[in-house]
């Protein structure tokens, strides 16, 4: 089973009184595996970014500046997603963007099924906060990446929220065998962070070397 989780960013609230797309953050999930496939655009509104939705998001009129038009991507924004279901948290946010988005490319407008993650986590905790941020801490998943909204990156914590929510924690591509002989995917809650940006020490740089010369027929090359 294919499905698709997804989150935009956007200049305002309401797609009706002229806001519109500047991100959409999507990722490929078959069989309750994230497959690596993902869909990642940043796009020029042609108009300005309300302040108030930069702070949230940290996207500016100059970031976005040189990007395509939503036009100019919506047809491969339309075959990624193609016929599968949607994964959002608050859908009706993102599919009504989107759907306004499409019809200003005169395109049609996602007829796929949808599935609110903030519909089903109120209904599985009745009373408790539903956000993205309150499931993650509540399903342990790593949150030190997310310090301002980003559409890849909350479709990512996404995801793995609505495998949790969904019955089961986020598999990986490893596989364990069991007694009986079948096998069985390996979880992992923590969401994998960008390279560090500092230089390692030159000193734990020769005591790795000088630990790695130490095994025989190591496959490293030093």
């Amino acid at each position: 089973m294919r499905e698709i989780v997804l989150d935009t960013e956007t200049t305002g609230l309401s797609p009706e009184e002229g806001h519109r797309v500047i991100e959409i953050g999507a990722i490929e999930i078959i069989n309750r595996l994230p497959t690596g496939r993902t869909f990642h655009k940043y796009i020029n509104p042609e108009r300005e970014i309300e302040a108030t939705a930069t702070r949230v998001h940290g996207i500016t009129n100059e970031k976005v500046a040189g990007m395509p038009v939503f036009n100019e991507l919506a047809q491969e924004f339309i075959d990624f997603v193609a016929d599968s279901p949607i994964v959002a948290h608050n859908a009706s946010f993102d599919i009504n963007f989107l759907n306004h988005e499409l019809r200003w490319a005169e395109r049609d407008e996602l007829q796929n099924e949808v599935v609110d993650t903030l519909k089903v986590a109120r209904k599985k905790f009745p009373g408790a906060q539903a956000s993205l941020d309150a499931l993650c801490r509540r399903y342990e998943i790593d949150l030190s990446g997310r310090t301002l909204h980003g559409a890849l990156l909350d479709a990512e914590l996404l995801a793995a929220v609505y495998l949790e929510l969904t019955g089961g924690q986020q598999p990986t591509l490893g596989l364990n065998t069991q007694a009986n002989g079948g096998q069985n995917a390996v979880y992992k809650k923590t969401i994998p962070q960008a390279p560090r940006s500092f230089d390692v020490p030159q000193h734990e740089l020769d005591a790795h070397k000088n630990f790695i010369e130490k095994i025989d027929e190591n496959l490293w090359g030093y």
